[in-house]
């Protein structure tokens, strides 16, 4: 029986494009919560996955000149987001540096999400997953959902002149519908910034 579960296990493994992440929950059909997690540790002895949290591993891609390359915290995030079916908006410094308003990449990702919060460690970095209200989480488009917490992030008469002039680029490339929608959601003064994206 246990030899067909590490069997069962090991041959999915081996099917999965290099780079997915693996989650113990992913082999639940192949055997109990305790064999599955046991064959992953032999699978990771093997150094045929890596484990790069508790809970999380990998089939890491591997390149010829740095050898294993593993997934980034980003890339964690949204696996673990899409694995708990949850929303996650990134917030702060994290949207700064994701809409290029900063060249600081931080160390701590920190999402806004209707899951449960919690921290996980990625190596050095950290991602930390803040409950929020519904509300925070409603806006419909990639950049201007961005947008709104990096607003947030450099507060009410912050902006210079430069930040709106990119915020403003960046946002007439979001769809417009969503953009509508989501101006509706913004504080008063984030509201006449994106505004000027819709002229």
């Amino acid at each position: 029986m246990a030899q067909s579960v590490d069997k069962n296990i090991r041959t999915k493994i081996l099917k999965i494009k290099r780079g997915s992440l693996l989650f113990p929950e992913d082999f639940s059909k192949l055997g109990s919560s305790e064999a599955v997690r046991l064959v992953l540790h032999r699978l990771e002895k093997e150094k045929i996955i890596t484990r790069i949290a508790q809970g999380i591993y990998v089939r890491p891609k591997i390149s010829q000149y740095i050898g294993e390359v593993l997934p980034s915290a980003e890339e964690v995030a949204l696996g673990i987001a899409k694995r708990d079916r949850v929303k996650i908006v990134p917030t702060g410094v994290y949207a700064l540096n994701a809409l290029g308003l900063s060249t600081q990449v931080p160390m701590n990702l920190v999402y806004l999400t209707d899951g449960a919060p919690r921290v996980i460690k990625i190596g050095k970095r950290t991602i930390k997953f803040k409950k929020t209200t519904p509300k925070n989480l409603l806006a419909k488009g990639e950049i201007s959902s961005l947008v709104l917490q990096a607003l947030r992030e450099i507060g009410i008469d912050k902006i210079t002149i430069d930040e709106e002039k990119m915020i403003i680029e960046l946002l007439k490339k979001e769809k417009k519908s969503n953009l509508i929608h989501d101006i509706t959601l913004a504080p008063v003064w984030i509201q006449k910034i994106m505004k000027k994206a819709d002229q």
